[in-house]
């Protein structure tokens, strides 16, 4: 054999395994859909089916692997689509030029005008009479409607913190809470507590003592607020604002007091009848996975949640509402410049078995929930098949989140590690936009080698909850890098508003290259945790403190060293730093208001110089940074930047956030 000939033959093998994704199996086929076309057809581009579930079947019928192709148009879903293993090497996408919309509504037509309330429309709906259906959100022509609601703005108070008790005691202000309101059944009280909420119904009032009866309890100690915020929902006296709604599940009418100048015959108005609009599940028994699935260009709207009739009280971060696409025991599961919209929890959810997925360039907005949840709470020790891991979430653009559950997080990782989060923007929320770890202590968990970077992260918290972050981290995470992210405007109710928040027993994480402004409580705030290294990152204009360290151990909480740290108002360190378990060193810090004078700075109640006579910041410097424009948030570094002599990296943030292709 000629030495040509061998080297042909042993790159060969390798030669075509590289080409295998590329290529497509002669067997291979395209299904047709159309919002105008027969079940019955063929799925060809002149005979289309009518339901995306139609073609699914007749593409698992037939050796694949197979692409559908959707048109134009709007298909509402009969009920959850379901892909199987039998499925895999599937793409489901949209036609060239098409922007189909998958729903998990019905359109509401019918509507009668009742002449005694101006604006005021009804349509009767018996699956809903007949306890077949019930919804807890309306939408018209894609804008989500509001749910009767009392007060129409801000909130009622309660004057005392909830009973400890079952059920839980509400005392509440003379006036705002009105028996008729037990009647209902499906009615909410919303309270929203630290940094969760409470949405339950209401089962007794007694006017006599100003106290309501909550299912629920004994109260978790960490709910105490003597004030807590609340208002309620879904009862027909609340009703009183053009685009209110008011169900009434005994006789099936939907009540509409629409706003001026809308008919809801001429509108698109849109019930959710479907919690889980799509579910990617392989079969833990025999331990087959979906393998290699694609989803490209489609829109996933109008979703419901689950509403159990003794509600529900989360814990954080709106753990207990689920995703509307579920991909559960599935490899290389990809959403691609998808569009996810008015759904009622979160929006992907990649749980138990899940690995090696990816979201590309999609965007999530206006949803009752966050935007993707990866892993399960409770998956401590996975096997090789349930263990949640090796995801990637890319450009994406995450806006207008925790519509109806306010804990939600725009990003949570539970117990699941080896993912990357980058170049994303999460904006207009409630609570936390990146979430990772779920573990209070130092107790070992899946949750590890996590990388959160080039992310922008803004308008966060917007003074809704308490005890929130930017970047917000739990427990043990060994080989976890949370580098290169623009996090800003973050506004708690009460404490804790910060940037990047080590918080119960966070370890081994590194955070550097970040630049973190405007934050309420605190740009870096550690509770507790051990060796974490903090360098090269920008702290600036946070408005309390700069820096807060909670609880002294006997280990070395972290170490903070070579960033700048600039401010004019609130104290440079905040809570506690007086054990001293902690390296801080090298830095560049500046108080605008009392300039590079070093003797007129304060940290921890004491001078610089006692500061440095502990042993801290021996080789850091108080000076200007000189920033090219700081009044403008511009913190890149002018030349002749004393920074830059001290050793700091300048940080490039002009790729932060989605890239264009």
């Amino acid at each position: 054999m000629g030495k040509a000939m061998r080297v042909l033959v042993r790159w060969l093998p390798v030669v075509l395994m590289t080409m295998v994704p590329f290529l497509q199996p002669s067997h291979a086929a395209t299904f047709n859909v159309s919002p105008t076309g027969d079940d019955a057809g063929e799925g060809t581009a002149d005979r289309p089916f009518r339901t995306v579930a139609a073609a699914v079947s007749k593409a698992r019928g037939t050796p694949g692997p197979h692409t559908i192709q959707l048109a134009n148009g709007r298909y509402e879903l009969a009920e959850t689509l379901r892909l199987e293993p039998a499925d895999s090497g599937l793409t489901l996408e949209a036609a060239i030029g098409a922007q189909p919309v998958l729903s998990g509504g019905r359109r509401l037509v019918g509507w009668v005008r009742d002449a005694s309330v101006e604006g005021l429309w009804k349509v009767t709906l018996p699956e809903v009479r007949a306890g077949q259906w019930y919804f807890q959100q309306l939408f018209a022509d894609g804008r989500r409607l509001q749910r009767a609601r009392t007060p129409n703005e801000g909130f009622f108070r309660t004057t005392a913190a909830l009973g400890t008790n079952t059920p839980i005691a509400l005392p509440f202000h003379a006036g705002d809470l009105r028996e008729a309101w037990t009647q209902w059944p499906r009615a909410r009280l919303i309270m929203l507590m630290k940094w969760t909420d409470l949405q339950v119904p209401i089962r007794a009032v007694d006017p006599s003592k100003s106290v309501a009866s909550l299912p629920g309890g004994p109260r978790p100690y960490w709910m105490s607020e003597g004030d807590a915020r609340y208002w309620v929902e879904n009862v027909p006296d609340a009703m009183d604002q053009p685009g209110e709604w008011f169900l009434d599940e005994r006789s099936g009418v939907l009540s509409l007091l629409a706003p001026s100048g809308m008919d809801p015959n001429q509108s698109v108005v849109v019930a959710p009848r479907l919690q889980t609009l799509v579910t990617i599940a392989g079969d833990p028994k025999s331990q087959t996975p979906v393998h290699r699935l694609f989803l490209r260009r489609l829109s996933f709207v109008e979703s419901d949640y689950e509403a159990p009739l003794d509600g529900m009280i989360s814990p954080q971060a709106a753990v207990p509402i689920r995703g509307a696409l579920r991909v559960q025991h599935s490899v290389q599961v990809s959403f691609e410049e998808c569009t996810f919209r008015n759904l009622g929890g979160y929006a992907v959810e990649f749980g138990r078995g899940a690995r090696r997925c990816r979201i590309y360039r999609c965007s999530v907005n206006e949803v009752g929930g966050g935007a993707v949840r990866l892993g399960e709470m409770d998956d401590r020790t996975p096997d090789d098949f349930s263990a949640c891991r090796g995801h990637e979430i890319l450009d994406s653009r995450f806006v207008g989140l925790g519509r109806i559950f306010t804990p939600a997080v725009g990003v949570l990782v539970l117990q699941s590690g080896g993912n990357r989060i980058a170049h994303n923007e999460i904006a207009d929320l409630y609570y936390t936009a990146i979430s990772v770890g779920w573990n209070w202590g130092y107790q070992e968990t899946p949750c590890r080698e996590n990388v959160i970077e080039f992310n922008h992260l803004h308008h966060i918290g917007q003074g809704r909850l308490s005890d929130m972050g930017g970047v917000y981290t739990l427990g043990i995470q060994h080989g976890t890098i949370v580098r290169n992210n623009l996090v800003h405007d973050i506004e708690s109710y009460d404490y804790g508003g910060w940037g990047l928040y080590t918080d119960e027993g966070s370890t081994g994480i590194l955070l550097e290259n970040n630049v973190v402004y405007r934050c309420k409580s605190a740009g870096f705030h550690q509770h507790y945790g051990r060796d974490n290294v903090v360098r090269n990152n920008i702290f600036a204009f946070n408005r309390e403190n700069q820096l807060m360290r909670t609880r002294d151990e006997d280990h070395r909480s972290f170490t903070f060293t070579n960033n700048i740290v600039y401010f004019d108002s609130g104290k440079l360190l905040g809570s506690s730093w007086k054990n001293n378990q902690y390296l801080i060193d090298h830095n560049i810090y500046f108080d605008a208001r009392v300039g590079a004078d070093a003797a007129r700075m304060t940290l921890d109640g004491g001078s610089w110089a006692q500061w440095q006579a502990r042993g801290h910041d021996q080789r850091s410097i108080v000076a200007d940074p000189l920033f090219k424009d700081a009044t403008r948030f511009d913190f890149s570094l002018q030349p002749q930047s004393p920074a830059l002599a001290h050793g700091f990296r300048p940080i490039a943030i002009a790729n932060v956030g989605p890239r264009s292709k």
